[in-house]
């Protein structure tokens, strides 16, 4: 089983940056599908970003050209660049992933079967 440890978050003020990291245990050339999470105070889990082997990435409407998803195979490492965040940014955000083959698979939560624990991002305003 692959372990996915984040790291990156902090306390950020509205307008600012914050890079998130998520190392996995094991090679992740074979992992297909990868995605970054978040979960609000009394709000569900939702899919903040996606990023798959060959590239294609999916973004939330709420972060879509503010945050850019990538991965470094060579390191075992996805990130998570956010940018302009915003207060209602904050959140536990969870690194997740999934040896998934079909197609559009990568967008879809029940799909994942590796999560981090998460790292809090806290955006003042």
């Amino acid at each position: 089983q692959v372990q996915l440890v984040e790291s990156g978050g902090g306390l950020v003020q509205a307008g600012g940056s914050l890079r998130l990291a998520c190392a996995a245990s094991t090679s992740i050339f074979s992992i297909n599908a990868m995605a970054w999470y978040r979960r609000a105070p009394g709000l569900r889990r939702e899919l903040v970003a996606a990023i798959t082997n060959d590239g294609s990435t999916k973004y939330a409407d709420s972060v879509m050209g503010r945050f850019t998803i990538s991965r470094d195979n060579a390191k075992n490492t996805m990130y998570l660049q956010m940018n302009r965040l915003k207060p209602e940014d904050t959140a536990v955000y969870y690194c997740a992933s999934s040896y998934c083959s079909g197609y559009g698979c990568y967008v879809l939560e029940d799909e994942y079967d590796n999560w981090g624990q998460g790292t809090q991002v806290t955006v003042s305003s």
